[in-house]
């Protein structure tokens, strides 16, 4: 599979976002997508899908258990399948991130999943791709940047 291209897309019900997720899975493990190193930025409100988009993700990686946004804890690992998920909404300064070794994660061999990256800058590295998430109607849009 080719990376993804910039593009906009209507995803109506949280069946379409679990799909999206699922192939965006199937991009970041291919051989000729990115690697398994990549970061992924999920922008949007709150709401809009970002955790949802991850689930699809990490379903389609096999992970069966249940899938939170790890709002409080800022970081959820899934060691077993080398992904990492951010959620960075409740960080004011940059340098909280260091209370969770921010630099070592971002330099381990692991796909970075960051909900709220902008919350994280300068700190984070620019992104692989970058999601952006918004309410439309009872669906979400998401427009992808490449």
């Amino acid at each position: 599979m080719k990376p993804l291209a910039p593009s906009s897309r209507h995803l109506p019900d949280e069946a379409a976002t679990l799909a999206f997720g699922r192939e965006l899975a199937e991009l970041l493990s291919a051989a000729d997508g990115f690697n398994r190193d990549a970061v992924v930025y999920l922008q949007g409100e709150l709401g809009a899908g970002k955790t949802t988009v991850v689930r699809g993700i990490l379903r389609a990686m096999g992970f069966v258990g249940p899938v939170k946004s790890p709002t409080y804890t800022l970081l959820e690992p899934y060691d077993e399948l080398l992904v990492f998920h951010f959620d960075l909404y409740r960080i004011a300064d940059s340098r909280e991130l260091d209370f969770i070794g921010i630099d070592e994660l971002l330099t381990a061999q692991a796909i970075k999943l960051i909900e709220w990256p902008e919350r994280g800058a300068p700190r984070l590295p620019s992104p692989d791709l970058s999601l952006s998430l918004r309410i439309e109607g009872d669906g979400r849009r998401v427009q992808v940047h490449a």
